[in-house]
C-alpha cells in the first residue's frame, strides 16, 4: 500500500512545492487559481510530479496532473493517490537494476527511427542523427582547463553510463564496461584572430557534418578550443540515438560540476536509461498501453495529412547536409510579457508558439487543416531519479491541428490547448508507433509526420535549476553566445522554442534544398510577428486572415509535401520463382514469426516494421553475400522486389 503523506497539512506541502517551481512564496499560491494561471507550463508539471513523489512518497501519472490543475484538485488527487484508490493510469511497472548491466537492450521507438534514418532508410536522412551546439568560455585557465576538462568525462563515463553506450548492426544498444568519450583540445592561444576564426569553423564544419555515432564509437563528442585572452569555446555533439532535449541539460550540468571542482560527488543514480528501457517491455501488456492503442487506432482514418507547403524538390531526390536555420530571440523584457499574457488567459508559452507556428503553416500551404509532429519529453515517472538520468527517453505525438475560421488568436490557442492536452493523454503508445500504423493503413512510405513543433520552454526551471554560469578552470560560461546544428531524419521542418537564460529563442530548422527560400523567411518573419503581437497583448482578440480551404483539394499546381506520389510496388503473386525469392521468403518468415508463401508478400503487411527491415536486411546479406540498401528495400519491400533488387546488386538482371 502506498504510504499516505506525513504532512500535517497536505495543501501547505503542495504549495510549497509549487511556489519553489514557479519562483513564489507559498502563502502567495491560491488554492483555486490553475498551476497554469499562476505561470505554470506542461514541462514544469514533470517536475512537479517528481517532486510529490520524492517528497510526499506519491506516484502520479503524468496524464493525470495537467497544466489547469488547481492546488485543490491536485490535493485531492494525492490524497486518492496515497489511499490505493484505483487509478486510470496507473502501471505495473518497475524501474530496478539488471542483473546484468552491460546485457544488451532494445531501442525505444523514436532511437528506432533515428537508427533507420542512419541506414539511410528514409528520405531525409542523414549518416548521423545528431544535434551539435558550442558556446563561449571566458577567463579560461589554459592550463588548467583541459585536464579538469577530461577528468570530469572520465568521471561522468562511470556515473552516467549512456555515455559508454553502443547500437549493434541489428538495431539493438548496450553498455560497455569502461571507456569514456576522448577529449580534444584546439590550442589556439597564439594565434592570430584570423586563423582563430578559422580554425574554429573548421571544427564546427567537422562536428556539423560528421556527428557522434554509437554504432561505431560513442554517442557524444566533446571538444575544448582555447582562444587568445582567456577565451575558449567549449563543443558538444549529441547523438540523438543516446541523447534527447532533457539528457543534454542533465549531461551538461553535471560535466560542469565535475569539472568545476576535481572532488566533486554527485548523488547516486538507482536506476540507469538500460534499467528504464527493459522495465517497459511489459508496457504493450498493460491495460492502460491497450487503451491509450485503441484511442489512438481508432482516430487514425480521421487524422488529417500534413500541410501541403509548396516544394522546390522531391524530399526522395534529396541528400541534405545540414538542416538551415532562421532563428529570432526575444529579450527577457519581451519573454516576461509574453509569460504574463499567456497566465493571464490560460494558455501555456508552448501553446501560443503552436498555435502561431500552425496560423503559419495555414497561410504557406492554403489550408486550416494539417497533421503536425510534436516532440515530447515523456519520462514516464517509474522511478524518482529518472529525471537525472542520461538517456533517449523522448518520443513524438502526432497533433491533428484545426483552425476555426473567424476565431481569435485566443480561442485558436485554446482549442490547440485542449487538443494537445486531450492527445498527451494518451502517451503510452508513442508518434512512432501511431505512425507506423498511419503509414500501413495509408500504404506510404514517406514520412507522415515531417513538420515537427518542439518546445522546451520552461525546462530549467522543471530541472530546478538554471545551467553553472562559472565552471572553474574552464571559466565563465557564455551561454547566449553560441552555434548550433541539426539534423534530424524524416523532418523538413521544425520549430524548436528553448530559452537561454531570461530570454527566449525560435529557430525554424530545415532542409532548405526542399523550400524557396523567399518562402521560408517570409513564413518566419510572420511567426515572429505573430509572436511579438502577443506579448504587446494586441494579438490575442485579433481574427487572423486564414485560408478559407480546411483542406487542401486535389490538382494543386506544383509538388506539395505529404502529397506526392508513390513508389509503386511491383505486382507479383504466386510462389517465389526462384532460389533467391525462396531465400528471401525464409528470412521473412524468421524475422516476422509468419509463413511465406507468396512472392507478392509486402513485408510492412506481414507484420514488420522499419527496424525489422534494418535486421532483414542484415539478415540476408549473410545469406547471400549481398547487402540491399535499406531505402531500395522500403521502396518495394515485397519477397519478389527485394530479390530483384539484391540480384540487380549482383549483376543479374
Amino acid at each position: 500500500m502506498t504510504t499516505a503523506p506525513h504532512s500535517v497539512n497536505l495543501e501547505e506541502e503542495l504549495a510549497a512545492i509549487w511556489a519553489e517551481l514557479l519562483g513564489l512564496t507559498p502563502d502567495a499560491v491560491p488554492a483555486d487559481v490553475s498551476f497554469l494561471r499562476l505561470g505554470g507550463d506542461s514541462v514544469l508539471t514533470v517536475r512537479m510530479s517528481a517532486l510529490v513523489r520524492r517528497r510526499l512518497n506519491v506516484v502520479l501519472a503524468l496524464s493525470d496532473v495537467r497544466v489547469e490543475i488547481t492546488l485543490n484538485q491536485l490535493a485531492d488527487l494525492v490524497r486518492r493517490r496515497a489511499s490505493d484508490e484505483p487509478m486510470t493510469r496507473t502501471l505495473p511497472l518497475q524501474v530496478t537494476r539488471r542483473p546484468d548491466p552491460h546485457a544488451e537492450f532494445p531501442l525505444l521507438p523514436l532511437q528506432q527511427g533515428y537508427f533507420v534514418g542512419q541506414q539511410d532508410g528514409w528520405e531525409l536522412s542523414y549518416d548521423s542523427a545528431h544535434y551539435y551546439l558550442d558556446y563561449a568560455l571566458r577567463g579560461v585557465d589554459g592550463d588548467e582547463a583541459g585536464d579538469a576538462l577530461s577528468d570530469a568525462i572520465e568521471r561522468l563515463a562511470v556515473h552516467q553510463p549512456t555515455l559508454r553506450a553502443r547500437v549493434t548492426p541489428e538495431g539493438r544498444q548496450r553498455v560497455l564496461a569502461d571507456g569514456a568519450p576522448l577529449l580534444k583540445v584546439y590550442d589556439l592561444r597564439a594565434s592570430t584572430p584570423q586563423d582563430a576564426a578559422a580554425a574554429l569553423a573548421e571544427v564546427r564544419q567537422e562536428m556539423s557534418t560528421r556527428g557522434p555515432d554509437p554504432t561505431s564509437g560513442p554517442g557524444l563528442d566533446i571538444r575544448l578550443t582555447l582562444l587568445p585572452e582567456g577565451e575558449g569555446r567549449l563543443h558538444l555533439g549529441f547523438s540523438l540515438l543516446t541523447f534527447d532535449g532533457w539528457s543534454s541539460g542533465v549531461l551538461s550540468r553535471d560535466l560542469l560540476a565535475y569539472a568545476t571542482d576535481w572532488n566533486a560527488v554527485l548523488p547516486p543514480l538507482e536506476v540507469h536509461f538500460g534499467d528504464y528501457v527493459t522495465a517497459l517491455a511489459d508496457l504493450p501488456k498493460t491495460e492502460a498501453w491497450q487503451a491509450d492503442r485503441d484511442w489512438w487506432f481508432s482516430r487514425l482514418d480521421e487524422l488529417p495529412l500534413p500541410p501541403a507547403l509548396p516544394l522546390a524538390a522531391d524530399p526522395k531526390d534529396v541528400r541534405p547536409v545540414t538542416m538551415g536555420n532562421r532563428e529570432h530571440r526575444w529579450s527577457a523584457e519581451r519573454w516576461s510579457a509574453l509569460r504574463r499574457e499567456c497566465a493571464r488567459r490560460e494558455v501555456t508559452p508552448s501553446t501560443a508558439m503552436l498555435t502561431a507556428f500552425a496560423i503559419v503553416l495555414a497561410r504557406w500551404s492554403g489550408h486550416r487543416r494539417m497533421l503536425l509532429n510534436s516532440l515530447q519529453l515523456n519520462r514516464l515517472p517509474l522511478h524518482p531519479d529518472l529525471h537525472r538520468v542520461v538517456g533517449a527517453f523522448a518520443s513524438t505525438m502526432l497533433l491533428p491541428v484545426e483552425l476555426a475560421h473567424g476565431a481569435t488568436f485566443a480561442e485558436l490557442a485554446a482549442a490547440a490547448q485542449k487538443t494537445s492536452g486531450e492527445h498527451a493523454a494518451h502517451n503510452l503508445i508513442t508518434g512512432v508507433e501511431v505512425g507506423r500504423e498511419l503509414a500501413r493503413r495509408r500504404g506510404t512510405w514517406r514520412p507522415v509526420g515531417p513538420v515537427v513543433f518542439q518546445s522546451v520552454l520552461g525546462v530549467d526551471a522543471a530541472m530546478g535549476s538554471r545551467p553553472p554560469e562559472e565552471a572553474g578552470p574552464l571559466g565563465r560560461i557564455i551561454a547566449g553566445d553560441y552555434f548550433h546544428q541539426l539534423r534530424t531524419p524524416q523532418v523538413a521542418l521544425e520549430v524548436r522554442c528553448f530559452e537561454i537564460g531570461d530570454e527566449a529563442v525560435a529557430v525554424f530548422s530545415l532542409v532548405d534544398e526542399l523550400f524557396e527560400a523567399t518562402q521560408v523567411t517570409a513564413a518566419f518573419t510572420e511567426f515572429v510577428a505573430l509572436v511579438d503581437d502577443l506579448a504587446d497583448g494586441s494579438g490575442w482578440d485579433l481574427v487572423p486572415q486564414l485560408p478559407e480551404t480546411t483542406d487542401l483539394p486535389d490538382g494543386e499546381d506544383g509538388p506539395r509535401l505529404g502529397r506526392l506520389p508513390e513508389t509503386a510496388s511491383g505486382q507479383y503473386s504466386g510462389p517465389p520463382a526462384d532460389d533467391l525469392e525462396q531465400t528471401v521468403a525464409e528470412v521473412f518468415e524468421e524475422l516476422l514469426e509468419v509463413p511465406v508463401l507468396d512472392r507478392g508478400a509486402d513485408f510492412f503487411a506481414l507484420g514488420g516494421d522499419s527496424l525489422l527491415a534494418v535486421r532483414t536486411v542484415v539478415r540476408l546479406a549473410k545469406e547471400i553475400g549481398v547487402t540491399v540498401p535499406v531505402r531500395e528495400f522500403l521502396s518495394d519491400p515485397t519477397v519478389a522486389g527485394v530479390a530483384h533488387t539484391a540480384r540487380s546488386r549482383m549483376g543479374g538482371s
